[in-house]
């Protein structure tokens, strides 16, 4: 059974970036397609960014357009998350998802545990 495994969370100021990572331990991502999401306390979760498989097509969400984002590296094994330009209201946990499609609202076949992520000054 694949599990995810994402890494990079931390504090940081408003106005920092950090760098997230999903990986699969034993497993590629390559054939996957990858969504990240967040959820903030008492708060539903949402939608991040995704990357397709087959041609890493990438999506951000409203939240993130034009300070994150999505790519894959190490063969197409991991994919990160760049969270650039970083606002309070961003702090939450963020999970990765991996299913055969893009979708933000269709559930994901496999989830990580989630890395916290806290903007604070």
């Amino acid at each position: 059974q694949m599990q995810l495994a994402e890494s990079g969370g931390g504090l940081v100021q408003p106005g920092g970036s950090l760098i997230l990572s999903c990986a699969a331990p034993g497993f590629s991502l390559e054939k996957y397609a990858v969504g990240w999401f967040r959820q903030a306390p008492g708060k539903d979760r949402e939608a991040v960014a995704c990357i397709e498989s087959d041609d890493d097509m990438t999506y951000i969400s409203n939240v993130g357009k034009g300070r994150f984002i999505i790519s894959r590296y190490n063969a197409k094994s991991t994919v990160t998350l760049h969270l650039n330009y970083l606002k309070l209201e961003d702090t939450a946990v963020y999970y990765c998802a991996a299913d055969r499609l893009c979708s933000w609202s269709r559930d994901y076949e496999y989830w990580g545990q989630g890395v916290q992520v806290t903007v604070s000054s």
